[in-house]
């Protein structure tokens, strides 16, 4: 990536015109990028301005203004070319008359592919805003898989748009602000861009959340007089100590963020002085050597709170975060928190995986830690998102693992691995391999035999014992915490219970087509695809699988396939509530109005022939008693006392 170190993230200004934003981008890249850069991205401006020109946002400035404005905070960044022309043409596909293939010619594949990435679905008409949201967010996830500066260009732009969210109605507020809060946040914490994160969080709270974000803001403001005084002096004895020790380094408050205020209020269930009392500190030196030296020297200062130191140096997050964390017993009483850590470390911990990500891995190129742990998450994204059912599952699975509070156990040849706190040994054996969880039998961890729904904790050598033959079970979903693990294990339990549908769908086809003297051999494939088509199944599987679960009836089928045969057309879809309720009402038969009820006799509901029928265990219907019948997910129909109170969970079945 060109330049050296990234800039605080740019805030553009509000009221410039589209010349103006464009004049303070030129001024920001002319110090990193070529002239011929430059060209381009004056072409990229020219290209979506006119693009864009009869558009207007919600604040009445020309919508030109906000693409600029989002190529200024990555410019900000000193991202490269591409990305800066990106994001001046982000828009362009989704919201004009550009295609990717005219964006594509004239300023390369690179950049069309980068447009393409961030822009939603428009094409396609969803059932609902959340399937619609949740299948832009699985396509823009699997694009940041490809190239990360899709994510870096989608932050941004969000970032600008909450910044200027006060023009929009109240109902659009909350609901972006909610996305905000729930996704992009954490999407850049999982990144490491720490400086994404705390403004993309503050804005969201003060949306989402205005009293209690107005509230907490006013306790703060008050308080903070009142310690100035106590940080300079604890600031001033920290920095003498590593003076008189020949350390150089600089020591700085640090003041929390109202968003993580709330958060600790709100998920360790504190008061507002218990989380606001704690004094934090930032201790910057030049090595990693110094980051140890500096640690012995404030615990030698000031007492340390034991089981609260944390070292992210030797073992980095996931997003190659890397600090020394303690908590220290200051003067008073008073509890301090201390983090100690390198420029470089500072660095990342500001931009992440933005501030030296190799857009080119594999041309020889050295590929920090940090940066492959990243690459390891995404990729993980592509086998989660093989393992989901649709993209709703997806994005949920998703946001579980965005939000990581972990726990670091090893391997027995001593590779460590990251889980989210509580997971269990089905978790560790699912983030080795989904082979290894769908087989796991039993778990030791530290030598000695455990559960598999045993809980995990940092520090552990966890071995997984798997056996062939051995599958998933239904009840691990109980306790495993990770969105791999729990999405792996539902793609396997949806695919056995389907398989085991369609097994049993075809053998009461093919019953209720002998009764009728055919066979589905004898079916001629015109008649095969009409009614396939009919009832809306994509091959014949599907409609096998119809049966299984009680959906569809096979004599209901039958009856149609002989229509099909006569040339009845279809007038209405198959009926399945009104039809059904009919046929299993006329419960009565014709042998119970008279004659000997001693000898067996069949109990024949009209229309279900050919179907599985079983009588309920619960209420256990004898021959005189008024009874209901209910499809049931694999068992076809169940019979119940009509008083009988299991009637209406059998229903919901």
């Amino acid at each position: 990536m060109p330049g050296s170190q990234p800039h605080k993230l740019v805030s553009p200004q509000s009221t410039a015109t589209p010349e103006q934003l464009f004049e303070s981008l030129r001024g920001i890249v002319s110090h990193y990028l070529s002239a011929e850069q430059l060209a381009r991205i004056e072409q990229a401006y020219r290209f979506g301005a006119d693009a864009h020109r009869e558009q207007i946002r919600h604040s009445g400035e020309p919508y030109i203004c906000h693409p600029l404005s989002v190529a200024i905070i990555l410019a900000g960044m000193r991202l490269d070319s591409e990305s800066i022309i990106a994001a001046i043409l982000h828009d362009t596909i989704e919201d004009t008359h550009a295609t990717k293939g005219e964006i594509a010619a004239l300023f390369g594949d690179e950049v069309a592919a980068l447009v393409d990435g961030v822009s939603k679905l428009t094409q396609i008409k969803f059932e609902s805003r959340q399937k619609a949201q949740a299948e832009n967010f699985r396509k823009m996830l699997l694009a940041m898989v490809q190239d990360i500066r899709v994510i870096l260009i989608k932050l941004a732009d969000r970032l600008h748009n909450m910044r200027t969210l006060s023009a929009v109605r109240p109902d659009k507020r909350r609901r972006i602000a909610r996305e905000t809060l729930d996704i992009y946040a954490p999407i850049a914490s999982r990144l490491g861009m720490n400086a994404f994160r705390i403004e993309l969080q503050e804005a969201g709270f003060a949306e989402y959340f205005p009293l209690r974000y107005r509230a907490l803001s006013e306790v703060v403001r008050r308080g903070r007089g009142n310690r100035k005084e106590i940080v300079s002096k604890i600031a001033a004895a920290i920095d003498e100590r590593l003076r008189n020790e020949g350390l150089a380094g600089r020591v700085e408050g640090r003041e929390k963020h109202l968003y993580s205020i709330y958060q600790k209020m709100r998920t360790k269930k504190l008061s507002f002085s218990e989380v606001f009392d704690v004094y934090a500190f930032r201790i910057v030196v030049d090595n990693v050597d110094a980051c140890y030296r500096a640690l012995g020297l404030v615990h030698n200062l000031y007492k340390p709170v034991p089981g609260k130191f944390k070292d992210y140096i030797a073992l980095p997050k996931t997003n190659g975060y890397q600090s020394l964390h303690t908590v220290l017993f200051g003067p008073y009483g008073i509890p301090i928190e201390v983090q100690i850590r390198t420029a470089d470390m500072e660095r990342v911990a500001e931009a992440g995986v933005a501030a030296h990500w190799l857009y080119k891995v594999g041309d020889g190129v050295a590929v920090s830690g940090d940066q492959k742990r990243t690459r390891e998450w995404m990729l993980g994204l592509l086998e989660l998102q093989k393992s989901a059912g649709d993209s709703m599952e997806f994005l949920e699975s998703v946001k579980i693992d965005l939000f990581p509070d972990v726990v670091y156990v090893f391997t027995p040849r001593g590779k460590i691995i990251e889980l989210n706190r509580g997971a269990t040994a089905v978790d560790f054996a699912y983030a080795v391999h989904s082979d290894i969880g769908n087989t796991c039998v039993a778990a030791k961890i530290n030598r000695r035999l455990a559960p598999l729904s045993a809980q995990l904790y940092s520090g552990q050598t966890v071995e997984i014992i798997t056996s062939p033959g051995a599958a998933p079970n239904p009840s691990w979903l109980n306790f495993v915490v990770t969105g791999k693990a729990r999405a792996t294990i539902r793609s396997y339990l949806k695919n056995l219970k389907r398989e085991e549908s369609v097994r049993l769908g075809q053998r009461l086809l093919e019953q209720a087509l002998l009764a009728e003297g055919m066979t589905l051999g004898s079916l001629p494939s015109k008649t095969v695809d009409m009614l396939l088509g009919e009832f809306r199944c994509a091959v014949a599987e599907d409609l096998y699988a119809e049966i299984g679960l009680g959906n569809r009836p096979a004599v209901l089928v039958v009856r149609r396939v002989k229509d099909i045969l006569s040339g009845v057309p279809l007038s209405a879809p198959p009926a399945q509530g009104g039809a059904l309720k009919k046929i299993l009402t006329r419960y009565i038969p014709s042998w119970l109005r008279g004659g000997d009820h001693t000898h067996e006799r069949s109990l024949v509901i009209k229309g279900t022939e050919g179907m599985v029928m079983s009588f309920a265990k619960c209420c256990r219907p004898i021959p005189g008693d008024p009874i209901k019948g209910f499809i049931s997910s694999g068992r076809g129909i169940v019979i119940h006392v009509e008083s009988c109170k299991n009637v209406t969970e059998d229903r919901a079945r």
